[in-house]
């Protein structure tokens, strides 16, 4: 069983933006020989590579695989009701550190 949780995307116009970023000199000709060897430009590899990694550091937070027992305890834990946090309750009983302060 697995769970899939996408992040929503606005949908925007087409519009290209741009990413500026500095390197040595070793950095830009490693980057350029490995596009060459791709046959793609410098800036195809470059995102096409940025992307991949990011996708896959970002998979572990969107989806996520469960046998049929965790599954049932993952269920049961989201319908169970909150448990209660004393020294929470406590803590949302001060006033806040951002509000204003009243005039004496």
């Amino acid at each position: 069983m697995s769970c899939s949780f996408e992040g929503r995307v606005s949908k925007s116009t087409n519009q290209m933006e741009r990413l500026e970023l500095r390197l040595s000199r070793a950095a830009k000709q490693t980057l350029q020989a490995a596009a060459n060897a791709e046959r793609k430009s410098v800036s195809e590899f470059v995102l096409d590579t940025a992307l991949s990694e990011a996708e896959g550091r970002l998979a572990d937070r969107r989806v996520f695989s469960l046998d049929g027992k965790k599954w049932q305890a993952f269920v049961a834990a989201l319908d169970a009701p909150p448990r209660r946090h004393p020294r929470l309750e406590r803590l949302f009983q001060e006033p806040s550190a951002f509000a204003p302060k009243s005039e004496s």
